[in-house]
């Protein structure tokens, strides 16, 4: 109860000079469960909150939830519900399950360390590791770590590269209900170079991005009746009837990424350095966080 005053108050001083506001991720890291609210995404996987959340368990027959002192292992239900089918879908390709690494806080919101997105409940990490054993206790989950799947220049999978890890991220992708998923460049292009040229829509979904080099980053589409929620934005390779975004990561990565082109001409005006998450105070985040934040 404390707290929640503290909070509310907090949340009151809209006479404080900005540079003296809490910050939201100090606020929402602060909080230890969930809101009593029905479950709702509110507004961008970066720049939003969560009401209503619900706890993966932190062991099931096909998975096992890591780093339990982070206090992440937080989503929307459709999004635990997702992570629990996947895990089986694992068992199908060889693997004892997953390894489910962070989701989000209980009441999402930013974090402290890492994550710019796992604000609203829809985002999660899964291992690159194949689980050996799904009893692991409390101490080895925050002890043991995952496998980089990506060689050091950045070009190339390494030996622990494996087709179950394909299926595995093409079984993820073929759900409806994900709208994306970040994997190390290099896998993309692994996977663009062995999939069959009749099955390779769903590549569109996996997207390469820098720092997945030993996880992969699923994101579900906000769910049906989330009003709240703030849909991302399509790519105009989505907008284009469904390409499969393959020469686009093979040119992007190998000529813009590992080997940028040389300025030419009058160097341009340096833009503004956009406010990081971990820079955002309540009045970056929609409305609605408030109420989550001061909920029950």
């Amino acid at each position: 109860m404390k707290r929640l005053f503290i909070l509310i108050a907090a949340l009151g001083l809209a006479a404080t000079p900005i540079s003296a506001k809490p910050l939201a991720n100090k606020l929402f890291g602060a909080m230890e469960t969930p809101s009593s609210d029905r479950p709702m995404p509110i507004g961008s996987y970066a720049r939003g909150c969560a009401a209503g959340m619900v706890q993966m368990p932190e062991s099931g027959p096909t998975w096992q939830a890591m780093r339990l002192s982070r206090n992440r292992n937080w989503g929307q239900p459709e999004l635990i519900e997702f992570l629990q089918q996947l895990s089986v879908a694992a068992t199908q390709v060889g693997w004892a399950g997953l390894y489910i690494g962070d989701i989000a806080q209980p009441r999402g919101g930013p974090m402290t360390s890492g994550h710019a997105s796992h604000q609203t409940g829809l985002d999660a990490d899964v291992w690159m590791l194949p689980p050996r054993r799904l009893n692991l206790t409390r101490r080895e989950r925050e002890n043991i770590s995952s496998i980089p799947v990506r060689s050091a220049d950045q070009r190339s999978v390494t030996e622990n590269w494996t087709p179950a890890h394909h299926a595995l991220l093409r079984a993820a992708a073929s759900d409806p209900r994900v709208d994306r998923i970040f994997v190390a460049a290099a896998v993309k292009i692994e996977m663009c170079r062995t999939a069959t040229r009749r099955d390779k829509a769903w590549l569109q979904k996996i997207r390469p991005i820098a720092g997945h080099d030993t996880h992969f980053h699923v994101r579900l589409k906000c769910p049906k009746g989330a009003n709240l929620c703030e849909t991302q934005k399509p790519t105009v390779a989505e907008l284009s009837n469904g390409g499969d975004g393959c020469d686009e990561t093979l040119n992007w990565w190998v000529t813009d990424y590992l080997n940028p082109p040389k300025p030419s001409g009058k160097p341009e005006k340096p833009k503004p350095r956009p406010k990081t998450p971990r820079e955002f105070t309540m009045a970056d985040l929609p409305a609605q966080c408030a109420d989550v934040l001061t909920a029950q």
